[in-house]
């Protein structure tokens, strides 16, 4: 059976950590049985063992050392082959990704002012931390920072938004103005799914946590995150923006007091070079100035 480029990517992860923990938590955001799996499965493809590794060490084996060059030369072939595919299409197509609603004005703003592209907008489950531009699946993305620090990428933020909290309308608190975040404390919260990686960590604010934070549910997009918190299940943290965008009857969402704000950011692929996707980088945050400054 042939290897997937997720399976060398894996590979080159674990290889250059020396470390299953950090490889699967710090790059690839995915649990630590999932990745030992994909190693083994692709030593069996490969018919080779390519670690050793007790309870304190790892290390590459002479098959593993004889892999890791050509895994990055394939991986890197793999990444040009995308790009010289994307620069020749003709179709006149970019993708934009996001995790939740755009709103504030920019999906007609970007239409109105790139009328010689079919715009197409595509949601991205929170599960993938790139919303999309890994996998080549978007061009552009509107993202929610932080991004995963192995991704090379590029970004520009366009919004700075205070975080706010989305409560069962019948909530304890729901009749407050404001919510200081060590009333949270104690509160189940709605979590990303562990593979957002660090955006599961700013969503659920651990760095200003004493203790770890009680995780109710897991959801894998704004809208299951919402409908959690109006069953009664937990509560969640969100932008401004996405509180007013999400805003129904059955759900309160007050301003918290005690968090750094969040960031919203327009993102693309670092060695994407193609003028089309430069001029909509551009066009999107003149739109997102220009929707402040009004």
């Amino acid at each position: 059976m042939d290897a997937h480029i997720r399976d060398l990517r894996y590979f080159v992860a674990v290889a250059e950590e020396l470390s299953f923990t950090r490889a699967a938590a710090e790059r690839l955001f995915i649990s630590q049985p999932s990745l030992s799996r994909q190693i083994r499965q692709l030593e069996l493809s490969m018919r080779a063992k390519l670690f050793e590794r007790d309870r304190r060490t790892v290390a590459l084996t002479a098959a593993g050392a004889a892999l890791l060059p050509e895994a990055r030369r394939i991986i890197e072939q793999w990444e040009g082959a995308q790009r010289a595919v994307a620069a020749a299409r003709e179709d006149r197509i970019l993708v934009v990704g996001f995790q939740t609603r755009i709103g504030r004005g920019l999906v007609p703003s970007i239409t109105a002012a790139l009328p010689e592209w079919d715009l197409r907008f595509r949601q991205v489950p929170w599960s993938d931390p790139t919303v999309g531009l890994g996998d080549g699946r978007v061009d552009v993305a509107v993202a929610w920072l932080p991004m995963p620090g192995d991704v090379d990428c590029s970004w520009t933020v366009v919004s700075t938004e205070d975080r706010w909290v989305a409560l069962p309308a019948a909530h304890r608190l729901a009749s407050r103005s404001e919510v200081d975040f060590a009333e949270l404390a104690e509160e189940p919260f709605v979590a990303l799914p562990a593979s957002a990686g660090p955006m599961r960590a700013f969503w659920l604010a651990d760095d200003q946590r004493s203790t770890p934070a009680v995780v109710g549910a897991e959801a894998e997009t704004a809208e299951e995150a919402f409908e959690l918190v109006a069953s009664g299940r937990a509560v969640a943290l969100v932008s401004a923006g996405n509180a007013d965008l999400y805003r129904r009857d059955d759900v309160v969402c007050r301003p918290v007091a005690g968090l750094p704000p969040s960031r919203l950011a327009i993102v693309w692929r670092r060695g994407d070079r193609r003028q089309a996707v430069r001029v909509l980088v551009e066009k999107f945050i003149s739109c997102m100035c220009g929707q402040m400054l009004r």
